[in-house]
């Protein structure tokens, strides 16, 4: 793979931890019994990847491999909050696809153009400001700030391409797409020239273009992984239109035929749908038939059998491609547009480990129960809906939180502060 183009990226983010509360007394000339003001934590930043349509690769991904928003700042005096973490703002190509890396389930798809946040940044802790009631005059303590989500993505860029083109190695595809577009790839006449994708955008008349792709040459045995081309399948998948590329000349001594069926059975074996996709066949290098027409025509039965539109060409010649970009663009009006990957990431629901791992204290009719477990729970219960809420209650029970809690002396009214989550006790 050239070192200028990189499709696949594995990467690690933190989002920032949110700001500790403070803990502290309003103390003023002049003014008795001030009382608790102790500002909350800021937010931690969050992870957020943005689209950025003059990105073509995920070459900023290839060294740096571990990314981390900022810290919220912890709260103060005066009742003053601290500031929120910067958010860390990760540009990618249109077109990326973020995985979760355990289960390789799809995040999220950013050929959409819309930001999407990532990892979220933990909330600040509260300051003892919150918890100053009548009774409890000078709370002398605060709540520490959540950690951040942090995850093991995978980014894979599919490129959004309308017209794919698909082919052995050496068959012309370069010259096709330098001779449609203003695109200028590498041709040279030996094997795997092309060692990335290039895209093109081809100009039909006034106000009507697509893009064009050069997917580097399948051979037999890509979708297991032979050659250069099974790293670039997956810039397939988006094509609404394939153009199917075959040399009929037979400079290399290689049935047309043949290859026609061998790509078609890769493009099968890596993803059944593909084989489906619209396709168009392009008898290639036909200025140097001679005589010999029998490939010619055996390609154009095969075709033809298998309901595609056919077409002689010499994209060296610039014969035929007129033609060609018209059919492209009269199937393309009638297609849908390109397709873009529906998240199925599903999170796993935390781990609850021994009770025995968190801190209980009691402060009068407070209860404060911390423990990182606990952490992780809080950051990922929705308690405005019920069935969170109830999960949440079955967790704390099934872990013995609510024993402990009794054996220190709770009692029915008592409140029950973890993280920045408050509740009265009930027996």
């Amino acid at each position: 793979m050239a070192a200028s183009f990189v499709d696949k990226a594995r990467i690690t983010v933190h989002a920032g931890k949110g700001g500790d509360g403070a803990v502290a007394f309003h103390r003023e000339k002049y003014v008795a019994a001030g009382g608790p003001d102790g500002g909350d934590g800021g937010r931690g930043g969050s992870i957020v990847f943005v689209a950025d349509d003059n990105m073509s690769t995920l070459m900023d991904f290839r060294y740096k491999r571990k990314y981390v928003a900022g810290n919220g700042a912890n709260g103060q005096g005066k009742r003053c909050c601290g500031k929120d973490g910067e958010t860390l703002y990760l540009r990618v190509p249109r077109g990326t696809v973020i995985r979760d890396t355990a289960s390789g389930a799809i995040m999220h798809d950013m050929s959409t153009g819309e930001n999407w946040t990532a990892a979220k940044g933990g909330r600040g802790g509260w300051g003892n400001m919150h918890f100053a009631t009548p009774t409890r005059q000078v709370p002398r303590f605060a709540k520490p700030g959540l950690p951040g989500e942090s995850h093991d993505l995978t980014l894979e860029l599919k490129l959004l391409a309308d017209v794919g083109l698909v082919g052995f190695p050496n068959v012309g595809k370069s010259t096709l797409l330098s001779v449609l577009s203003k695109a200028h790839p590498k041709i040279a006449n030996y094997h795997f020239t092309t060692l990335f994708p290039n895209l093109g955008v081809v100009y039909v008349d006034e106000g009507r273009s697509f893009v064009m792709a050069d997917i580097p040459g399948i051979i037999e045995g890509a979708s297991e992984g032979a050659g250069l081309g099974h790293d670039f399948l997956r810039h397939v998948d988006r094509c609404r239109l394939l153009i199917h590329l075959v040399d009929v000349s037979g400079s290399e001594g290689r049935d047309p035929v043949a290859d026609y069926e061998a790509i078609n059975e890769e493009l099968r074996r890596y993803n059944p749908e593909l084989a489906r996709r619209p396709q168009i066949v392009a008898a290639n290098k036909c200025d140097l038939l001679g005589e010999g027409r029998e490939n010619l025509e055996r390609l154009r039965a095969r075709a033809e059998e298998q309901g595609c539109p056919f077409f002689e060409l010499s994209a060296a010649a610039h014969m035929g491609t007129a033609e060609l970009v018209k059919e492209c663009a009269r199937q393309l009006a009638s297609l849908p547009p390109v397709a873009s990957y529906e998240a199925d990431y599903v999170p796993p629901p935390p781990v609850i480990e021994s009770a025995e791992e968190l801190s209980i204290q009691h402060f009068d009719d407070l209860w404060t129960v911390e423990g990182p477990w606990l952490q992780r729970l809080v950051a990922t219960v929705n308690f405005s809906d019920y069935e969170s809420r109830m999960f949440f209650d079955r967790a704390l029970r099934e872990s013995g939180v609510f024993d402990r809690m009794e054996q220190m002396g709770v009692k029915d009214g008592d409140t029950v502060s973890i993280y920045d989550l408050m509740f009265e006790y009930k027996d």
